[in-house]
């Protein structure tokens, strides 16, 4: 429905919108200047978020929510072995070498590689070293 309302605005409807959304921008930094100190609620696993304003008018009641707008990733939890495989990944060894390394078969090795992707989120061998530097989940040096 907004790529339709996009194409039917007219030049001057544009501009009337982006002065319509600076106008409630700031109704809504004067109405936090007045807001009551509330307390953030914290759940696990959930973005923090605080009730900065509640009022009822014309028997509806409104709230004005400050929330986290990117909630943290999750801590992935890698088995020692994923990490091993991960850190050998990392130093530039195909999966062949890998097996030869730690003694346990390309399917192994295959089948690791697809769990860590899957924990990670991930889809290339380049991604999975780049979110587990990232993650802390290798050291610098490898």
């Amino acid at each position: 429905m907004e790529s339709r309302m996009r194409r039917a605005m007219l030049p001057d409807e544009a501009v009337h919108r982006d002065d319509a959304t600076e106008t409630v921008e700031r109704l809504i930094r004067q109405l936090l200047a007045h807001a009551h100190d509330a307390p953030a609620t914290v759940e696990e696993g959930v973005p923090s978020q605080e009730v900065m304003l509640e009022v009822r008018l014309d028997g509806m009641d409104y709230s004005l929510v400050r929330s986290e707008s990117h909630p943290p990733p999750a801590r992935v939890h890698l088995s020692p072995r994923e990490q091993e495989i991960v850190r050998l990944v990392a130093k530039g060894l195909p999966n062949k070498a890998i097996a030869d390394v730690l003694d346990v078969s390309l399917w192994t090795v295959a089948t690791h590689l697809r769990r860590v992707f899957g924990k990670l989120g991930v889809g290339s061998r380049a991604e999975m070293v780049a979110r587990a530097l990232q993650d802390g989940l290798l050291s610098n040096g490898v």
